[in-house]
C-alpha cells in the first residue's frame, strides 16, 4: 500500500519530467500558435532532414526517422521550451567520418545505417551519464577562436564534398586535399552534368536571395518545390540528373543496432567528438534563446533532454543529433510556446511517410546538396577570424591550427585538434602568465603597471612585482626566475614585495620552489614579501610550514600596507622613473 509521503513523492518525481510538467503548465491560448508554428517547421524539417542524411552518408529516409524520433525524444525530456533538435550539418561529416570507414567495400547501406544508429546510442550513453555526473563544463572545453577554425573548417570540408553531386558526378578520394583536386580534374574533364548544375547552383541562389531579401519566406521549401516541378517539367531524370526516389512507407520499426564488436572502439572515438559539439551547440543555442524568452539554462538537463533524443532516433535507425539554431530561430519566428511545436513537426512528417511517401520522389539530388551547401556557408565565420588576426594574433593563430587540423586531418581529428588546442591554450597562459613591475601614477589611486605608466615613480630599494597567475607546478620555475632577476637589477633592491591578488593557488611543487627561492634572496640580502593574499591561499603556505623560511611579518594585507611598512623601515621616498634614487626627497 503506497502511504501519502510516498504517493507525494512519486507525483513530485513525476512532475520532474520536463515533458509532464510542460503539459501540467500549458495554456491552451498557446495551441493555435504551436499549431501554425509546427506545421511551417515541417516544410523546413523535411529537405533538411534528407539532405543532412546525406551528407552523413544515409539514405535519405534515415533523416526523417531521425526527426520525427529526436524531436519526441526532446519534447519528453529536454527543459527548453521551444529548442528544436534534429539532423544537423556539423555532425553530418563527423558521422561520415565515424561510419564509412567502417561500411564494406559494397557500400552496405543497411550496414551504414546500422553503425549511425549506435553511434547516436553511444551519444546518448554519454550525454545522459554526463548529465548525472553534472559535467556540462565540458561544453567549454572548446574556446571561440578554436571553435571558429573548425566550423570554418568543417565549412570547407562540407562545401567540398558536395561540388561533385551538385554538379552531377562522383570523386573517391579520402581528404579534402584529394577530393578537392578530383572535383577540378572532373570539371576539367568536362564530366559536369549541366542539368545537375543548373538545378544546385540555381537552388544555392533562390535560397541565398530568398534568405536576404525575404527572410519570412521559407525559402528551402520554395526552392524544394521548384525543383520537383522541374525535375516533371524538363525530365531531369532523363537528363541525368539523380532523384530521391520513392521513399519507404510508414512509421520506422524500433529497431536494435545490429553492429560488431570490433566497431564499438572506433565508434566510441566519433561518439565523444560528437558528443562535444553537440552539446556546445546546444547549451549555447538554448542560452541565446532562453535569454530571448526569459528562462533559465540548465545545461546538466539539457544533456539529459539531447541524450533522450539521440536514444529515441538510435532505436529507430536514425543518427546523432543536435540542436539547430536554425530551426529554432524558424519555430520562434512562427510564434512557437512549447515544445508541442516539434511534436506536431514529428507528426506531420509521420503522416507523410504513412499516406505519401512518394511526395518528394522527383526531387533532384543536386537540391538536397544546395542546401547542404547554405547551411555550411552559415557555418563559416571568415569576419570572426579577421577580428582575431586585428584583436589578439595568438587566437587567430589558434583559429588557423584548428582550420588546417580539420582540412588537412579529418573532422574527427579536426575536433581532437581543437579541444588540445583550446587546452593548450589556458596551459600557456597559465604557464607565462602576464607579470609586471608596478610603480605609483600621480592622480591616480593604488599601484600601476609601469608598462602602461613609463614614467611611474619607485621607491628605492623596493620592487612591486604582480603575477597574474595562480603558482602551480606549470609556472613556479617561471615565477622564481622573474624574481631572482628583478632581484639582481641595479639599484639592487632589499624587499620584493609581490602583488599577490592574482595568485588564487599555491600547490606543492610551487612551495618548494618559494622555499628554494627566499633561502637564495635571503643570502643575497633580498626579503621576498607578499601582500593581499587571499586567506584561503595564506592557510595553504601555513599549512606547507612556509613561514618557517618566509618570515611570517613579510605577509601584508594589501600592498600599500607592505609599502608603508617598507618606507617606515627605510625612509625611503618616491623617485621618478629613471631618476637618482640617492638624491635628497622633493
Amino acid at each position: 500500500m503506497t502511504t501519502p509521503n510516498g504517493a507525494r513523492q512519486k507525483d513530485s518525481w513525476w512532475r520532474a519530467v520536463p515533458g509532464i510538467r510542460a503539459v501540467t503548465t500549458y495554456r491552451r491560448a498557446w495551441l493555435p500558435k504551436d499549431l501554425v508554428a509546427g506545421v511551417v517547421l515541417t516544410t523546413l524539417l523535411v529537405p533538411q532532414g534528407m539532405a543532412y542524411a546525406e551528407l552523413a552518408g544515409l539514405p535519405p529516409i534515415t533523416g526523417l526517422y531521425t526527426t520525427i524520433l529526436c524531436l519526441l525524444g526532446y519534447a519528453v525530456c529536454g527543459p527548453s521550451r521551444i529548442l528544436v533538435l534534429g539532423p544537423d550539418s556539423s555532425l553530418g561529416p563527423m558521422i561520415a567520418a565515424s561510419v564509412l570507414p567502417l561500411v564494406a567495400a559494397d557500400g552496405d547501406p543497411d550496414r551504414a545505417v546500422a553503425l549511425a544508429s549506435m553511434l547516436a546510442v553511444m551519444v546518448a550513453a554519454i550525454m545522459i551519464l554526463a548529465s548525472v555526473a553534472k559535467l556540462g563544463f565540458v561544453a567549454d572545453l572548446i574556446s571561440k577562436p578554436t571553435m571558429i577554425g573548425y566550423m570554418n573548417g568543417l565549412a570547407l570540408t562540407i562545401l567540398i564534398g558536395q561540388l561533385p553531386k551538385l554538379l552531377g558526378f562522383k570523386v573517391d578520394a579520402d581528404h579534402l586535399v584529394e577530393e578537392a583536386v578530383g572535383v577540378v580534374q572532373k570539371i576539367a574533364d568536362g564530366a559536369v552534368v549541366p542539368a545537375a548544375a543548373a538545378v544546385g547552383c540555381g537552388g544555392i541562389a533562390l535560397i541565398l536571395v530568398l534568405q536576404r531579401l525575404l527572410p519570412k519566406i521559407p525559402a528551402v521549401l520554395v526552392m524544394v518545390v521548384l525543383a520537383i516541378a522541374a525535375a516533371a517539367a524538363f525530365d531531369l531524370g532523363g537528363r541525368g540528373v539523380n532523384l530521391v526516389g520513392q521513399l519507404p512507407e510508414g512509421f520506422p520499426p524500433f529497431t536494435l543496432p545490429d553492429v560488431r564488436l570490433s566497431d564499438l572502439a572506433p565508434l566510441s572515438v566519433g561518439a565523444l567528438g560528437i558528443a562535444l559539439v553537440s552539446l556546445a551547440d546546444t547549451i549555447s543555442n538554448a542560452s541565446a534563446f532562453a535569454a530571448r524568452t526569459g528562462q533559465e539554462v540548465r545545461g546538466n538537463q539539457e544533456m539529459a533532454g539531447v541524450g533522450a533524443a539521440n536514444l529515441a532516433a538510435g532505436l529507430f535507425q536514425g543518427f546523432p543529433v543536435s540542436a539547430s539554431g536554425s530551426r529554432t530561430a524558424v519555430a520562434e519566428r512562427t510564434g512557437a510556446r512549447s515544445q508541442l511545436t516539434g511534436v506536431v513537426g514529428a507528426a506531420l512528417i509521420a503522416l507523410m511517410l504513412l499516406v505519401a511517401p512518394g511526395l518528394f520522389r522527383d526531387l533532384p539530388q543536386p537540391a538536397l546538396a544546395a542546401v547542404v551547401v547554405t547551411a555550411s556557408l552559415s557555418l563559416a565565420d571568415i569576419p570572426g577570424t579577421v577580428r582575431l588576426g586585428r584583436q589578439r594574433r595568438a587566437e587567430c593563430l589558434l583559429s588557423l591550427a584548428a582550420f588546417a587540423g580539420v582540412a588537412l586531418l579529418g573532422v574527427l581529428e579536426g575536433i581532437a585538434i581543437a579541444v588540445a588546442l583550446s587546452v593548450l591554450n589556458v596551459f600557456r597562459r597559465t604557464w607565462w602568465p602576464y607579470n609586471t613591475v608596478l610603480g605609483r601614477v600621480k592622480g591616480l589611486e593604488g599601484y600601476h603597471d609601469v608598462r602602461s605608466h613609463p614614467g611611474a615613480e619607485r621607491l628605492p630599494g623596493l620592487v612591486l612585482h604582480r603575477w597574474d597567475a595562480p603558482l602551480i607546478f606549470a609556472n613556479a620555475k617561471t615565477f622564481r626566475d622573474e624574481i631572482l632577476r628583478l632581484a639582481r637589477t641595479e639599484p639592487r633592491p632589499t624587499w620584493i614585495v609581490v602583488a599577490a591578488e592574482p595568485v588564487t593557488d599555491v600547490d606543492t611543487t610551487a612551495s618548494d620552489v618559494l622555499e628554494e627561492l627566499d633561502a637564495t634572496l635571503n643570502a643575497e640580502g633580498v626579503h621576498l614579501v607578499f601582500a593581499e593574499l587571499k586567506d584561503p591561499v595564506r592557510q595553504k603556505i601555513e599549512r606547507y610550514e612556509l613561514t618557517r623560511t618566509i618570515d611570517p611579518e613579510h605577509f601584508f594585507p594589501t600592498v600599500e600596507a607592505a609599502v608603508a611598512a617598507f618606507r617606515q623601515r627605510t625612509g625611503a621616498r618616491w623617485q621618478p622613473a629613471g631618476g637618482d634614487a640617492t638624491r635628497p626627497a622633493e
